[in-house]
């Protein structure tokens, strides 16, 4: 008997293209966020994350093999991640997982996980 993934149980790979395009609609108006993500590069920014979080939970590593190791600090280390950002971050992830409608305890396994990954990219407390 094999268990399933998270990335197959909550519907694979276009519940998380509907989560992070969700995520983007709310980057795109916000004025903290969206100074980060130059116009030329949101959709790749779009991408990544989507490709991320499908290879994170299960689906396929298509991310690593086109980028390599996630290194998501590294990555992130360019941009003033601030209190306020993470919080403005996780107000649009979160308003985009309350949307997917998912049963309770994989909307929570997925929120826990945000929560997490958001706090650990903060890198400026000023």
């Amino acid at each position: 008997m094999t268990e399933i993934s998270f990335y197959d149980a909550v519907g694979g790979e276009e519940t998380f293209r509907r989560l992070v395009h969700r995520f983007y609609e709310g980057v795109k108006e916000d004025p903290l966020l969206r100074p980060m993500y130059p116009e030329e590069d949101l959709a790749g920014a779009e991408e990544r994350l989507r490709l991320f979080l499908i290879q994170y939970w299960g689906g396929p590593t298509t991310y690593s093999q086109e980028r390599g190791h996630p290194r998501l600090r590294m990555r992130h280390a360019p941009f003033v991640v601030d209190l306020a950002a993470r919080d403005a971050w996780l107000q649009h992830m979160h308003a985009a997982v309350l949307e997917l409608e998912l049963p309770e305890e994989l909307e929570k396994r997925l929120w826990d996980y945000l929560v997490y990954a958001a706090h650990s990219m903060v890198n400026s407390l000023a």
